[in-house]
């Protein structure tokens, strides 16, 4: 009888966080925890998008005993000694990488992967390189644009002391992290209209999370995602949106933390998957080639998902590329699977298969 293969899921889960920790910044997407309070009282917090990923764990360690794997699952916790550990006594085939921080710092994502191929074992997704790329927004940005692929005007902003804006930038703006991702940082408020909105923003960006803000053109119009699965053939998904039709007029038409994160908020409930999305047939063409553009210029494998902007205009706009996205079996990109004909246990398959032929 022919061995099984053994997955190991590898994940974090969230960091909890006290008051004094990390200053509360509910519209950016930090939620209080319940009542807990930490050792000294302080109230504690934690961040929705982290939390995404336990149910995200289930669902593949589900979707792989279903297809006949081993699997087995583990939380880093911040502890890598403990992580390389459980790898060299586990000796799993491939490892399901679900790992996107460590100690709460998005850019340990890539030092995660980078350990695993020091220690020589296949993974799924994108390498170490691609995952610390795409959490500088900023650069991804320069490579589009220098491979002719349409995103949003930019400029970086590293103090909000006196904000010179670049001569092409028009209002209205929208002020994002230049170093985050799952909307973190994104509320309502980020779309600015003057200069004295965006100093406003661009100083919260800064204070609250260390780093430059990313401040680019508003593109109004639909929010579209175009899921990509595999490498060399890669499979383009059916194109999914999210309908914004039913937000409130307070709202910006944007998918802020809320929307994407935080149950029973009215951006999260206003804001719907559809898939396929009805557009023209001239349009689907266009986004699928520019999404496969991008999947490949920035190193992306097994799975990704390029975010974009379609302008009222009828005009596409890359906002963002997205390696390793949320694939929970309720998620747009496991949406847009079921739509090409996969069941979800076939989706986690296939994206396993990818890592193995590594091997092969």
């Amino acid at each position: 009888m022919r061995k099984k293969i053994h997955v190991a899921v590898v994940y974090n889960e969230p960091v909890t966080q006290t008051e004094a920790e990390r200053k509360f910044i509910s519209e950016a997407g930090i939620l209080e925890a319940g009542n807990k309070t930490g050792h000294t009282g302080e109230k504690q917090f934690v961040d929705l998008s982290e939390v995404g990923v336990l149910d995200e764990r289930e669902d593949i360690g589900r979707a792989l005993q279903a297809m006949g794997f081993k699997s087995t699952t583990f939380n880093v916790d911040s502890d890598i000694g403990r992580l390389i550990a459980f790898l060299k006594e586990e000796e799993p085939d491939v490892i399901f990488n679900l790992c996107e921080s460590i100690g709460n710092q998005s850019i340990h994502e890539m030092h995660v992967a980078g350990l695993y191929e020091l220690l020589g074992i296949p993974y799924t997704g994108s390498d170490a390189l691609t995952l610390g790329l795409a959490l500088n927004k900023a650069r991804v940005k320069d490579i589009l644009r220098a491979n002719n692929l349409p995103t949003p005007r930019y400029q970086v902003i590293k103090s909000p002391m006196k904000i010179i804006l670049n001569e092409d930038l028009r209002y209205p703006l929208i002020v994002k992290p230049s170093k985050e991702d799952s909307s973190v940082g994104i509320s309502t408020d980020s779309v600015v209209e003057n200069p004295s909105d965006l100093k406003k923003r661009v100083r919260y960006i800064i204070e609250q999370f260390d780093q430059p803000a990313l401040v680019e053109e508003f593109i109004d119009g639909r929010e579209l995602y175009v899921a990509i699965l595999g490498n060399r053939k890669e499979i383009i998904l059916p194109i999914s949106e999210i309908d914004m039709s039913t937000l409130p007029k307070l709202y910006r038409r944007i998918i802020t933390y809320n929307a994407k994160w935080v149950k029973g908020s009215e951006e999260y409930e206003c804001t719907n998957g559809v898939c396929p999305a009805k557009i023209p047939q001239e349009t689907e063409t266009l986004l699928k080639e520019y999404a496969l553009k991008a999947y490949r210029l920035t190193g992306c494998r097994d799975y990704a998902r390029i975010d974009f902007r379609l302008s009222n205009d009828n005009e596409p706009y890359i906002l963002e590329v997205n390696p390793n996205p949320d694939i929970s079996d309720d998620a747009g990109f496991a949406r847009s699977s079921r739509v090409y004909g996969y069941k979800f246990e076939e989706l986690i398959e296939k994206i396993v298969d990818c890592a193995l032929e590594r091997i092969s």
